[in-house]
């Protein structure tokens, strides 16, 4: 089953590109190695795909590249490239989002509603709720954005049900929860904990650290999005959570237990655009998608450790 994957050097696609070739899967995969963060680090990422025969590695942008090609032929198109962060998505930036998250993906659409894909699979975002009604959210909750990045997201979910309707094009848009594990993106928390804490450094909380998030191990999130470009229904939105729901705080604690050291925090304003808490209700994509979360907090990020520093003797997630 040949498929394409838009970033796919980036810390999801990586991982789900692995798990598609190591099952047998022609996969081709393309990625712009933008600037956002040392694009040296998406080439590690995908090391080991690249001596594979059923990978091929295409660069370039996908408002540059021939569209048309790179779809021909593919039965599952999974859509994860975008400009990430919801810090930065503020200001003159806010262009880079538009470009990124929107313009490239609607002539993404265009290439991809003539081609005969089975699925369109968006990797939408959980930031598209918000300062959500209730926790946990489901799907049919309104969503309202607090950031610009996750008017993108909701823009882009939009423009898959626009496909869907108007030219039958089978888009399953996935609305992700904080995802966590080896090859997480340096900007986002645990990743900048780890490395803090591992070096003796301060770990920097935006606000007091009592926000909480609906934490979803990588091997999870990429095990859905397969069930999603397998059997996912045509036009449904699913939410994709881990169910490892914890504050700020209640990591850095287990991150402290496991390296074996307390690890000091500093408090920094709070940032606009972070959601107060996050919680996923999976029971859409428990029932179409056969999705259930098997790695918990204190195992993902002990793993997640491991991958970036060495864990202390005798220590592990418990």
């Amino acid at each position: 089953m040949p498929v394409l994957i838009t970033g796919a050097a980036g810390f999801i696609g990586s991982h789900l590109a692995e798990r598609l070739v190591d099952a047998g899967e022609s996969v081709v995969g393309i990625d712009s190695f933008t600037t956002y963060y040392d694009p040296a680090v998406k080439r590690r990422n995908i090391e080991r795909l690249m001596g594979s025969d059923s990978f091929r590695m295409v660069e370039g942008s996908l408002r540059e590249v021939d569209l048309n090609d790179l779809v021909a032929g593919k039965d599952v198109v999974y859509h994860l490239a975008a400009q990430p962060g919801v810090r930065r998505s503020w200001g003159r930036e806010f262009e880079v989002y538009l470009d990124e998250n929107l313009l490239a993906m609607q002539l993404l659409l265009e290439a991809v509603r003539d081609a005969g894909v089975e699925r369109f699979v968006f990797a939408s975002s959980s930031s598209v709720y918000g300062d959500a009604e209730r926790l946990p959210t489901r799907e049919f909750d309104t969503p309202r954005p607090v950031s610009p990045y996750g008017v993108t997201k909701l823009a882009g979910e939009h423009l898959c049900h626009l496909y869907f309707s108007r030219f039958d094009l089978p888009t399953v848009p996935l609305r992700y929860f904080t995802v966590f594990g080896p090859r997480q993106r340096p900007d986002m928390a645990f990743t900048r904990f780890i490395q803090a804490a591992t070096t003796d450094g301060e770990i920097e909380v935006f606000g007091d650290g009592l926000q909480s998030r609906d934490f979803t191990y990588v091997d999870d999130a990429v095990a859905a999005t397969i069930a999603a470009g397998e059997r996912g229904h045509p036009g449904t939105v699913y939410n994709i959570a881990g169910g490892a729901q914890a504050t700020v705080l209640e990591v850095i604690e287990i991150l402290g237990e496991l390296l074996g050291h307390s690890v000091p925090v500093r408090h920094l304003p709070p940032v606009p655009g972070d959601a107060r808490h996050t919680g996923g209700e999976i029971e859409k994509a428990r029932g179409d998608l056969g999705y259930a979360p098997r790695t918990g907090l204190r195992e993902g990020l002990s793993k997640q450790i491991a991958a970036l520093a060495p864990l202390p003797p005798g220590a592990g997630p418990g």
